[in-house]
């Protein structure tokens, strides 16, 4: 397994075709906009040589029995989803911020290796064959791995198929005896900065007319032909400078749109092509686990939170305990979204491919948790901090080491405790809850309104009719006429 300066000299090997601000960024690893998400991925590979961690972080491979990170890892198991949860929560513990270079990448290729199963044994296919040689290779290279899901779409009322430009949904134009050719694009893709490599998948269930657009593979992060645009700006200028201002054990997000301008992808890494018929499930054997781990994700950072607002409330004088109710609340809401993923891992089932899928019905209901009570933890963190973490107004690192009037700045921060700790702990809860900072809650792996269908549809609402005509002992059908025209 690679150290982490291994994992940053990989980086730097790589062919730059990573853009910002129209500039090429010729070495992830230090320029301002993308370092600060290598350095929180590279703090993986150091915690999983850390005996503290290391149980969490790594894992015996299914496929080779030797020592793996648990982000290459096939989930065998609910322990092993349970493992995942509490992994997703130590990394924000860590490193304050998402490491979404890494986990996307891990529940694709668990999704795609029970649906690439399911068609070797339905199409006779060799997919599956193709996945477990690629994904061997990638253990023994101990690779970072991102995903992608999101096409740009388009109209949202038209099909791929049906769009103006074919393009809006990533899509196949070529297939040749050694490979396939792509074109189209995938958006707000995190932590590609970070990544070695990058799973994509289809972005939604297709229909025959749209089987162009059901496909699947891993290509290296410097492909030929594909070009990727940062898009993630920073609040403001001080995101991007050096100091306290950019809390410096804090990792960072990036997010990016991957354009592919007909890239050749060679076939022992395609694991789907124009199969449309499992699109939709290679979509939901991705949401059950992702949408599980999350949980443990915005609690991990939940965590933190807490941390700073009782920090920042010693600051200004005052007991952490005057704000007992507001902080009972936040570890509750951390509580909630971690312990449904638990149990939505608990009561999932393995798959015959090995991998264990997690209740869907539970896993979606806690996406629907997650896109609200983060949000909830931050307005808590705002209000306990006052309006020096909130309001935007705290002079910059750089003012207030400035020769001049630095020492005044200082003097007027401080309570109790000097005015540049109070500053610090300012800024980092700046970043958390206004910041970059802020991870996905809302929309990171998909909508909660499409969560709220997934639950419906997951829900016989019958059974619990049924079970409430027993209790109360009734006989009769009742029924409602559908009225509707």
């Amino acid at each position: 397994m690679k150290t982490s300066d291994e994992y940053k000299k990989s980086l730097k090997k790589m062919r730059p075709n990573i853009y910002k601000f129209g500039k090429l960024i010729k070495d992830v690893t230090t320029h301002p906009a993308t370092k600060r998400t290598v350095e929180g991925h590279a703090q993986i590979f150091d915690a999983a040589k850390d005996d503290e961690y290391k149980d969490i972080l790594t894992t015996k491979s299914s496929l080779t029995g030797k020592r793996i990170s648990r982000y290459l890892s096939i989930i065998n198991s609910a322990e092993d989803m349970i493992s995942n949860v509490r992994m997703k929560r130590l990394m924000f513990n860590l490193t304050g911020t998402c490491t979404g270079g890494r986990c996307v990448g891990f529940n694709a290729l668990n999704s795609m290796w029970a649906t690439t199963y399911d068609m070797d044994k339905d199409l006779g296919t060799d997919y599956h064959k193709i996945l477990r040689k690629w994904l061997i290779d990638a253990q023994e290279r101990d690779i970072t791995l991102s995903g992608a899901l999101t096409d740009p779409k388009g109209e949202r009322s038209l099909s791929p198929s049906q769009q103006k430009d074919p393009d809006m949904n990533l899509h196949i134009i070529k297939k040749r005896d050694e490979g396939i050719v792509v074109r189209g694009a995938k958006v707000m893709i995190c932590g590609v900065a970070a990544a070695n490599e990058i799973f994509v998948m289809p972005g939604s269930g297709y229909k025959e007319a749209d089987k162009d657009y059901s496909v699947s593979f891993v290509i290296p992060r410097d492909i030929e032909n594909l070009t990727i645009v940062e898009t993630r700006r920073p609040s403001d200028e001080r995101e991007l400078s050096e100091g306290f201002d950019n809390p410096v054990n804090i990792g960072g997000i990036t997010q990016a749109y991957l354009l592919f301008e007909d890239v050749f992808i060679p076939k022992e890494r395609v694991f789907m092509c124009g199969e449309f018929d499992y699109s939709n499930k290679a979509v939901l054997n991705f949401i059950a686990p992702y949408r599980t781990a999350i949980g443990g994700c915005v609690a991990g950072q939940g965590d933190v939170m807490i941390g700073a607002a009782a920090l920042m409330a010693r600051a200004n004088g005052l007991s952490e305990k005057v704000f007992r109710e507001k902080i009972t609340q936040m570890i509750i809401n951390n509580e909630t979204t971690f312990g449904m993923g638990v149990a939505a891992g608990i009561l999932g089932k393995k798959h015959p491919s090995g991998v264990w899928i997690p209740n869907q019905l539970i896993s979606n209901v806690n996406k629907v948790h997650v896109a609200t009570l983060p949000y909830d933890t931050k307005r808590l963190t705002q209000e306990i901090s006052g309006g020096i973490a909130e309001t935007g107004c705290l002079p910059s690192c750089r003012d207030i080491n400035d020769s001049r009037y630095g020492d005044l700045l200082k003097k007027y921060l401080k309570a109790n405790c000097s005015g540049e700790s109070r500053a610090k702990i300012a800024r980092l809860i700046e970043w958390l809850t206004i910041g970059s900072g802020v991870p996905g809650c809302m929309h990171g792996g998909g909508s909660p309104e499409g969560a709220k269908l997934m639950i419906n549809a997951k829900t016989d609402i019958n059974n619990y009719i049924d079970l409430a005509k027993r209790l109360a002992n009734i006989k009769e059908d009742i029924k409602v006429k559908n009225n509707k025209k």
